[in-house]
């Protein structure tokens, strides 16, 4: 499409060359000419004098003469617009229930929903429209999925939770009799896993988005619009509100509540309860602004660690030294006129 096509599309207003042809979407390093990039931070403004892209989305207040630029509010928004434009989304090899794929008797399956190889879909599973669960995705029984979700390869939805109760030094596994709910549109990265409920239902709430590799124990409820990224764990019975962000192996401690609008730094240990609108980082979690006051002093240990074993030694040389003088002081010096008796005084015999 040309530039002001583009432009229309992705509502940005335009400055260049509106018949310029547009084929794709590249990185500013990577792009070449009759393709659009993108600049979302503003730390990489330079690299506009470098690109050899035909046009570059950007915020209203950027301007270079040297490339076309398309102005939107929001340019990583506008950039995935632009994206689906020009490229779309995978295109499915198939439609339906691949042949290896198996689903119980009695599970549902939704219209346009497409299984792919080694799917394996268990006892009274409901799941919904246009959803695509990819290879070897298992579901086991029971377990509910909402519409558009997206579930990718060996991904496992509704396996037994950790619950054991432990009795004369015996771990005895307490069967997990609830499910897992998936709701609409939410999409599930490779090799995640979200254990069933003990009793109830597990709860991934609608939009929500989960990158490969992340854990969900029994009973958590992760809210709507919430961001998982890769490798976070989040324990048993944990409350997790709306729109959530946690960056790459977050760890969060059982029966915990997380509140709304809260952002969860990458490799951050959570072992409280955290009020809305919360940003935290750190081992354990703490408030961003005090875990980058930690952060500064920890980078220092070294130094300070030196500073104390002079500070250290310095004081014993100065007890050493108060000591001998103090010794000084006290022992008698019989040769001295003053260790002598006075005349015409009394003395001790």
């Amino acid at each position: 499409m040309t530039l002001s096509e583009l432009a229309r599309a992705i509502g940005a207003e335009l400055v260049g060359d509106p018949t310029t042809t547009i084929t794709a979407v590249n990185t500013l390093e990577d792009a070449r000419p009759g393709e659009v990039s993108f600049l979302a931070n503003a730390r990489y403004v330079k690299q506009l004098e470098a690109t050899d892209a035909s046009a570059v989305i950007v915020a209203p207040g950027v301007t270079n003469p040297r490339v076309a630029l398309l102005k939107a509010k929001d340019p990583y928004f506008a950039f995935a617009q632009a994206v689906v434009l020009l490229h779309g989304y995978r295109k499915h090899p198939h439609t339906g229930t691949h042949p290896r794929a198996h689903v119980d008797p009695t599970a549902t399956i939704g219209d346009g929903t497409i299984l792919y190889p080694g799917v394996y879909v268990g006892p009274r599973t409901r799941i919904g429209r246009d959803c695509a669960l990819h290879p070897n995705v298992v579901v086991y029984d029971d377990c509910i999925i909402g519409d558009r979700v997206i579930i990718h390869a060996n991904s496992s939805i509704g396996q037994d939770g950790f619950g054991y109760a432990t009795h004369d030094g015996i771990h005895q596994k307490i069967p997990q009799v609830g499910n897992v709910i998936i709701e609409d549109d939410v999409e599930i990265g490779a090799n995640a896993a979200i254990d069933r409920a003990v009793l109830g239902s597990t709860v991934i709430g609608r939009g929500t988005k989960i990158n490969d590799l992340v854990a969900i124990g029994h009973n958590a409820r992760i809210g709507p619009h919430g961001i998982l990224v890769a490798l976070v764990g989040v324990a048993g019975s944990v409350t997790v509100g709306h729109h959530v962000t946690m960056a790459g192996q977050v760890g969060v401690a059982g029966h915990l509540k997380i509140g709304d609008n809260v952002t969860i730094g990458a490799q951050s240990g959570v072992v409280n309860n955290v009020p809305d609108q919360s940003t935290l980082l750190g081992s354990p979690a703490m408030p961003i602004n005090q875990a980058r006051r930690v952060a500064a002093i920890f980078v220092q240990l070294p130094e300070l660690n030196e500073r104390l074993k002079k500070l250290e030694q310095l004081v014993e040389e100065l007890g050493t030294k108060d000591a001998t003088d103090t010794r000084g002081i006290d022992s008698p010096d019989t040769g001295s006129p003053a260790a002598q008796p006075r005349e015409g005084k009394d003395t001790a015999p």
